[in-house]
């Protein structure tokens, strides 16, 4: 998924600046602006792909399931922001502890669903204006030219502040992991960042071994 946005991001950006210098470059780079448009609408169909993919997992396997269950903010993420903010300021020793996703990770996962369902639909509009234009008016594309655009700058803002500085730049994670490679954590990285999940797995485990002893 990082690929068709980073490629919607360098084809993208271009065409929202195009008299930067370095849009020209970008442009010039991929032979014009009808080949960087070509570009952008594949990185525009692997985000379709991934998109689906996604959906489809979360509503046909039980671990999508659970998962999507857990990513929804609850009210002890309110609780958990205010806890850090505390921690932060140095009034409370310890950081609040998380389960399997904490709030940040949910912002982050929230912040993509809702940003890709507007790219997208605003994205097909423009893809296909031929057709958009037999049955709405005109101002429907321009609409979704601002909408398309707006959110194609928060997103990479969102992207290099917030999620660059939780995965990178965050002093417990600098210069970065393969997490996003292999999805595995250390046990250490478990006890810091989920020590909820760490509890649950030891508990779950404990468990079956207790049933197979009694067997």
């Amino acid at each position: 998924m990082f690929t068709a946005v980073i490629l919607l991001i360098i084809t993208g950006m271009p065409l929202k600046f195009p008299n930067f210098i370095l849009s020209r470059f970008v442009i010039n780079f991929w032979g014009g602006i009808q080949n960087s448009t070509i570009v952008h609408r594949i990185g525009a169909g692997m985000l379709i792909y991934f998109m689906i993919h996604h959906f489809l997992y979360t509503v046909l396997t039980r671990d999508g399931r659970r998962d999507f269950w857990l990513l929804i903010p609850k009210p002890g993420d309110a609780k958990d922001i205010v806890h850090n903010i505390r921690h932060f300021l140095g009034k409370v020793p310890d950081k609040p502890r998380f389960g399997r996703f904490s709030y940040i990770e949910k912002f982050d996962y929230w912040a993509v669903y809702w940003g890709c369902i507007i790219m997208i639909g605003s994205g097909l509009f423009l893809w296909f204006e031929s057709i958009v234009l037999r049955f709405l008016p005109k101002y429907a594309l321009d609409v979704a030219h601002e909408m398309h655009s707006d959110e194609a700058m928060l997103a990479t803002l969102a992207i290099v502040i917030w999620h660059f500085y939780n995965v990178h730049f965050n002093p417990d994670r600098f210069p970065g992991t393969l997490l996003w490679w292999h999805g595995q954590l250390s046990e250490h990285e478990m006890k810091e960042e989920h020590p909820l999940e760490y509890e649950e797995i030891l508990a779950r485990r404990a468990g079956e071994s207790a049933e197979v002893t009694n067997r």
